[in-house]
């Protein structure tokens, strides 16, 4: 018996095969289903973060340039050249995996240490402005790695939900058809097999 292209075995170890095979595409499909609602359910949850760091960054961006423009006015741009710190913040991102997908799950941030040397902000509106701009650049990355995070699992939950999709209309009703096939082959086979031994044992009693 061939099915769309498929070669099926006949009889009872074609129907077991069939059965096995359905069984395994319902039982991956569960878990694909499963998997999907996982991801669909991280992905809201990073997008709902990302929507608080992004609207977090904004505010702090925004009361950050407040306190420079005060900095500059109360000390000039002299004043601003001696607030930039000779070091550096350092952003660092720490990775988890759901189902199978990697993904940012945390920022770590280091705050830059002056040197013993460095002078301080000649005026406070400066070192409140400094103060902000590390607390921008801080929501800032944790904004960009919920929004990453968000991305990866929407695709790997799209690329889930075409297996699915497959699964569902293409594969198992496939191998419903090829088994019920099959299931009605074997029983026209074990009907006319009881025929012929009625035919014979009346044919052996005449």
């Amino acid at each position: 018996m061939s099915t769309r292209g498929r070669r099926v075995r006949p009889g009872r170890a074609g129907r077991l095969r069939l059965r096995r095979n359905l069984a395994t595409a319902l039982r991956g499909a569960e878990l694909l289903e499963r998997k999907l609602r996982l991801l669909l359910d991280r992905e809201r949850a990073e997008r709902r973060a990302a929507e608080d760091a992004g609207s977090a960054w904004r505010d702090e961006l925004a009361d950050a340039d407040t306190w420079l423009v005060r900095g500059v006015l109360l000390g000039g741009e002299q004043a601003l050249a001696q607030a930039v710190p000779a070091d550096r913040a350092g952003v660092g991102v720490e990775w988890a995996t759901l189902m199978g997908v990697p993904h940012p799950a945390a920022v770590t941030w280091t705050a830059p240490v002056p040197s013993p040397a460095e002078p301080a902000p000649p005026n406070t509106a400066l070192a409140q402005a400094q103060a902000a701009y590390r607390s921008a650049v801080r929501a800032a990355a944790e904004y960009a790695a919920h929004r990453a995070a968000a991305e990866l699992l929407a695709a790997e939950a799209e690329r889930t939900r075409q297996r699915v999709r497959a699964l569902r209309r293409r594969w198992i009703p496939r191998l419903q058809q090829e088994l019920a096939a099959v299931e009605l082959a074997l029983e026209e086979a074990e009907h006319e097999e009881a025929v012929r031994r009625r035919w014979a044992a009346a044919h052996r009693t005449r």
